[in-house]
């Protein structure tokens, strides 16, 4: 059975006189009211339209269907949060547990303001979700994380970052998700961010922790190991361990050949 193709979700052409950007700009604005008035499901190019007060010849000069008016508003979002990892995580001012614990709060904070929009994203997702440009733009924070890890846990084995980046990531954005389906004060938004940040810093410290354990057991027994040497040398000179040859030894020589003894038998 043919694979369909995936549907466009890029501009079809780029604003690039002040008019043009204003009228892209309204479209959006409008986009994002139709998106959590009426949500995805009632979401059309012709709503949009007339929510902007242009005509559906306009609107289609620059966005080739629905599914690139969606994508553009995802974009947006997700250019932000990858602006905040990059802001925070890579802040050199503070080591990297703390980056962690300052980019919980924030991004958590984030997915409260905006819950319907995003909500109404995430309902939308299947029109653009297979498209190349998400995959694209989702690839960014993937690698800003990548980096911070590489940062945070150095000598730890590449595979064994690629899981803690995994869980960190899927994690946040889940968990996140579902905190914000419901209105939160901001006491419960710092208290839910600071014992989440928290688990995260601890499962980095284990594994950090883990690998200089087995750095310093290695550690521990070469200097054992020398220890022992050095102390049975010092014995020596200092007569305190006799050397075979300082007491006479000499070698017996060949040992004799043992013959087997004759068979006794009863009578």
């Amino acid at each position: 059975m043919p694979t369909r193709p995936n549907p466009s979700v890029s501009l079809r052409k780029q604003p690039q006189q002040a008019r043009s950007n204003e009228l892209v700009a309204a479209v959006l604005e409008a986009a994002v009211q139709v998106l959590e008035k009426e949500g995805a499901a009632r979401f059309t190019m012709a709503r949009v339209a007339e929510k902007a007060g242009v005509s559906v010849g306009s609107l289609y000069q620059y966005f080739p269907n629905k599914a690139a008016i969606l994508f553009r508003l995802q974009s947006d979002e997700w250019r932000q949060t990858t602006e905040l990892l990059r802001r925070t995580l890579t802040d050199a001012s503070l080591p990297p547990l703390d980056r962690l614990r300052a980019l919980v709060p924030a991004f958590l904070r984030t997915e409260c303001e905006e819950a319907a929009m995003r909500a109404a994203l995430h309902d939308a997702a299947p029109l653009y979700r297979d498209a190349p440009e998400t995959h694209a733009a989702m690839a960014e924070s993937d690698k800003i994380l990548e980096r911070f890890l590489r940062e945070a846990l150095p000598g730890v084995p590449v595979a064994t970052r690629r899981i803690a980046g995994d869980l960190i990531g899927t994690t946040l954005g889940e968990v996140c998700c579902e905190f914000s389906e419901k209105s939160r004060t901001s006491a419960e938004i710092e208290a839910y961010a600071s014992a989440m940040a928290e688990m995260f810093c601890a499962y980095l410290e284990k594994l950090a922790g883990a690998r200089e354990g087995r750095r310093l057991n290695r550690k521990d027994a070469r200097s054992a190991k020398v220890k022992i040497s050095a102390a049975c040398g010092r014995e020596l000179l200092d007569g305190g361990l006799e050397s075979p040859r300082s007491v006479g030894w000499r070698s017996p020589g060949p040992l004799p050949i043992l013959r087997p003894l004759p068979l006794i038998t009863s009578h």
